[in-house]
């Protein structure tokens, strides 16, 4: 990948990495190596979800907890990710295996939402939580953020989520059982768990996240089924 690129890239971030090894990490598909970015992306998802948390909290400091779930799923969504992906014209500077490329990879929405959220936690390693809170806040400084986002569709994930905090139970548990398929077609086989009730389903998706969205809408037909609703 051409030092140049790397560089626009770092300026358009407004972060020059001390390690440029994540960087690069960071924008590397498993399709291309086995050394890939899907640790940094677990990492920065969990990043993205606390400031924009703390966004919220400072923001619309009106509205209680449901509803700045709701917005922050709106935020955090795949969808929205992979538009701020496209701002930042990750694009051409992805790394992956042939066959991903072939098959339209760089535009891929997964692929692209996956890699802003390795870069985030390239960020975090590199300098620390205030860097990476300040690229999130800088992320969404052009995206429009009001409590009437909160009338969006929830999601699977955040409906089972504030049907268990309703009834005072802890998250679910999401965790891949397996990979199905090549790499450049790869679908993932996750299991979501809610502890306290004993109850396990499953969901098939073309990216973990799609998956876990897949694994909590079974078990909120599940819920649904033994003569509970979710709010």
């Amino acid at each position: 990948m051409a030092e140049g690129a790397l560089d626009a890239l770092q300026t358009r971030l407004r972060h020059t990495f001390a390690d440029a090894r994540l960087l690069q990490l960071a924008l590397t598909h498993r399709s291309f190596s086995a050394d890939h970015n899907e640790r940094l992306e677990f990492l920065g998802d969990s990043v993205l979800n606390l400031a924009v948390s703390h966004l919220l909290y400072v923001r619309l400091s009106e509205l209680p907890e449901g509803d700045l779930s709701r917005v922050r799923a709106n935020l955090v969504k795949q969808d929205t990710l992979h538009q701020l992906a496209v701002k930042l014209a990750l694009s051409p500077l992805l790394r992956l295996g042939e066959g991903e490329a072939r098959s339209g990879g760089q535009n891929r929405p997964s692929i692209l939402a996956d890699a802003l959220e390795a870069l985030i936690g390239a960020v975090y390693l590199d300098a620390g939580y205030a860097a990476a809170q300040a690229l999130v806040h800088r992320l969404y400084e052009s995206v429009e953020i009001t409590p009437r986002m909160d009338a969006a569709a929830k999601d699977p994930k955040t409906e089972l989520q504030e049907w268990l905090q309703g009834h005072k139970m802890k998250l679910p548990a999401y965790r891949v059982v397996g990979t199905l398929g090549a790499a450049h077609k790869q679908t993932f086989d996750v299991a979501c768990e809610v502890v306290e009730m004993g109850l396990t389903e499953r969901g098939i998706g073309g990216s973990r996240r799609a998956g876990e969205q897949a694994a909590a809408a079974a078990m909120l037909i599940q819920l649904k089924a033994r003569g509970t609703k979710a709010k």
